[in-house]
């Protein structure tokens, strides 16, 4: 297997481990100095760190499921175009997304994701 299709592999993964929203294996699959930068608020760097904003943010999720609709990758670079499907309280949000990742020896070192913050507030506040 080459570099390019392990390394979109382990974002397959990845995107399908949300929907068990375990934390610590979420925190897993990044490089122990590695960075999410959810574009509408700063990045975060690192497992601890990582992990309290993972756990924050997601702390009210019931469920999530999220639909990858494209990835392609090109040596460590892996972009992956998703449709976040999550219940919170009694609402659904149905999120377009994409992610670029960044990957570094089997994990990932940056993952930056884009999307529009007014969908996700729209959905959970109406």
């Amino acid at each position: 297997m080459s570099n390019t299709q392990s390394n979109i592999e382990i974002v397959r993964n990845f995107v399908q481990a949300w929907s068990r929203l375990d934390v610590e294996e979420l925190v897993s699959f990044f490089a122990e100095d590695g960075i999410y930068h959810n574009m509408p608020t700063g990045p975060v760097q690192g497992h601890d760190a990582l992990g309290k904003f993972i756990a924050g943010f997601s702390a009210n999720w019931q469920s999530t499921e999220w639909e990858l609709l494209n990835i392609v990758g090109d040596g460590n670079v892996v972009i992956a175009e998703r449709l976040d499907k999550t219940r919170i309280a009694d609402k659904a949000v149905d999120l377009p997304c994409t992610g670029v990742f960044e990957m570094e020896g089997g994990k990932i070192k940056v993952w930056r994701d884009y999307f529009d913050l007014a969908t996700y507030t729209t959905a959970i506040s109406g």
